[in-house]
């Protein structure tokens, strides 16, 4: 007689092929320790999710054939930034009293008729001023204005290159702590070099040396500036300029970087002007 080893996959019926198997015992229903039965539970998880995804889907705006869909705006990079800039950058040069040639400064050229902002102590004092613009032009320049309480000044030169181009004028309401710091200027004469950063805080003070007063509502920054910076444009990512580089703050006391620059806000700086930031 077979046994239960040659079935290994059970009894089939044999004979009759429609014939059903025969009922076994109703299994045993599994109890808890406390001898309650256990059910299994309800799938109340896919039952609640459902309804949720009908509604999550149902707020989801679908878009309209032709419908014109929001993209990300790109952000500039680096270099697009410093070739929009670049060329409003002007190198400014001054002879002392005593027929010497100061160190030089740095300028930008804010509008259509070629004035340019730098810092005052660029060109204060000075018996001969003189820039050079991006593409080599030189030509003397006068003072038309100065802001001795801002360190501002602005020049106006006698003639202008073939191609002139302006800086766009920024908000300096806009800045945060963090973003972007870019500076175009001529340290130590290397002409229109770019350095960045970030914005390291708003509305400082600082006092100037040997002068017994303060420069206030500055914008700090670590890009690095040193000696011929001042004067240069400080520019945010959009490659509009918001500030003014007046100087900066080293606790040796030497004219080097060390971290902490300063600039002063554009608005303020185009007030010598009578002109509003765009």
């Amino acid at each position: 007689m077979p046994t239960r080893a040659d079935r290994p996959y059970g009894s089939f019926p044999r004979g009759r092929p429609d014939a059903a198997l025969e009922a076994g015992p109703p299994p045993t229903p599994k109890r808890d320790r406390f001898g309650a039965v256990v059910r299994r539970a309800l799938p109340w998880l896919g039952v609640l999710v459902i309804p949720l995804l009908l509604v999550a889907l149902a707020l989801t705006p679908v878009p309209q054939p032709g419908e014109a869909q929001p993209s990300p705006t790109p952000v500039p990079s680096m270099s697009a930034v410093y070739t929009k800039v670049a060329p409003a950058v002007v190198q400014i040069r001054t002879a002392r009293p005593d027929g010497t040639l100061a160190p030089a400064g740095s300028g930008v050229v804010v509008d259509d008729a070629g004035d340019i902002l730098t810092a005052l102590h660029v060109v204060q004092g000075a018996t001969r001023v003189s820039v050079v613009f991006a593409d080599g032009t030189e030509s003397t320049a006068v003072i038309i204005a100065e802001v001795a309480e801002s360190d501002i000044a602005a020049l106006r030169p006698a003639s202008l290159p073939p191609q002139l181009v302006a800086a766009t004028l920024g908000s300096p309401s806009s800045l945060r702590v963090g973003d972007d710091a870019i500076v175009i200027g001529n340290p130590f004469s290397l002409t229109r070099s770019l350095s960045t950063g970030v914005i390291s805080g708003l509305n400082r003070s600082v006092q100037v040396p040997n002068q017994g007063r303060t420069l206030s509502g500055l914008i700090q920054f670590d890009a690095a500036v040193n000696p011929g910076s001042s004067g240069g444009p400080l520019v945010n990512r959009d490659g509009d300029v918001v500030g003014i580089v007046t100087g900066l703050v080293n606790p040796t006391g030497q004219p080097a970087f060390s971290g902490v620059g300063f600039a002063v806000t554009i608005d303020t700086a185009a007030g010598a002007l009578g002109i509003p930031p765009d």
